[in-house]
């Protein structure tokens, strides 16, 4: 295994994949959109697996989910289909909810869309979202959230990228901090103290990436692998962190969680 972490920093991305290839792997996998899009730059002749959050075929990734061509193949999570499953959640768990905060990358390329996905949502909900933006190179999260809650904002959702997943547990601190329930879209931000996550199953999603490495070492063309979307989906609630809020989760929703941390 050649393993290469950019270490949040998108710019070295271009760099880390040309040495990639250079070495010659026979594979390469990635969950990061700007990777894939770097790979997809590099080589056309190596196999890429991608495990992406975005929508591959409106990215400009593949041609279409069916019948992807070329080198590329792998998983789209529906990452941004479940915006509206996440505001809904979020307030259940907080009924009284009335404006949330939108945390994103303000230097990903999806992070605009990923903010209109849940302004669609949150119409219908009749939640105010306002937008919370850290920048990559000096991303100033005490002042983020500050500046977040003197605009009334009184809960999170956390837009997963590489930065906010590096810095998860320093977010997680300072929703708590604040007051603010957190909704993320992945459950290693609940992990590190978040309140609920929504999401395709991680274990699941590169557990089946492990199978299309194995079908393309076996002789399989990449061309002739569809790309998959997911079957499983996991609600993460974090019991202490609510604990510490001193919100008190609806037992219905605490049912509905396929994963409850004590």
């Amino acid at each position: 295994m050649e393993y290469r972490y950019a270490e949040a920093q998108e710019d070295r991305i271009p760099s880390l994949m040309a040495d990639l290839v250079q070495r010659q792997v026979d594979i390469l996998v990635s969950p990061s959109i700007a990777a894939i899009l770097a790979a997809k730059q590099a080589t056309t002749t190596i196999p890429i697996v991608m495990v992406t959050n975005v929508d591959p075929v409106a990215t400009g990734i593949v041609a279409s989910l069916a019948r992807p061509g070329g080198n590329i193949t792998g998983l789209t999570r529906l990452n941004q289909d479940l915006s509206g499953k996440r505001l809904e959640l979020l307030k259940e768990a907080v009924p009284t909810l009335a404006r949330v905060g939108v945390l994103v990358d303000a230097d990903y390329a999806e992070a605009d869309k990923a903010f209109q996905e849940y302004e669609a949502a949150a119409q219908a909900l009749k939640i105010t979202l306002h937008l919370v933006e850290v920048r990559s190179a000096t991303p100033d999260f005490e002042g983020a959230f500050h500046a977040a809650v003197q605009e009334g904002v009184r809960a999170l959702l956390t837009v997963r990228t590489g930065l906010l997943i590096t810095h998860r547990h320093q977010i997680a601190t300072l929703a708590i901090k604040h007051r603010l329930p957190s909704m993320a879209e992945g459950s290693d931000f609940v992990e590190a103290g978040g309140l609920m996550s929504y999401a395709a199953s991680d274990a699941e999603s590169f557990k089946r990436a492990a199978y299309y490495v194995d079908k393309i070492l076996q002789g399989t063309k990449t061309s002739e692998l569809p790309i998959e979307q997911p079957t499983k989906f996991e609600l993460l609630i974090n019991r202490t962190t609510a604990q510490v809020l001193g919100l008190t989760i609806p037992p219905a929703l605490l049912f509905q969680a396929d994963r409850v941390i004590p």
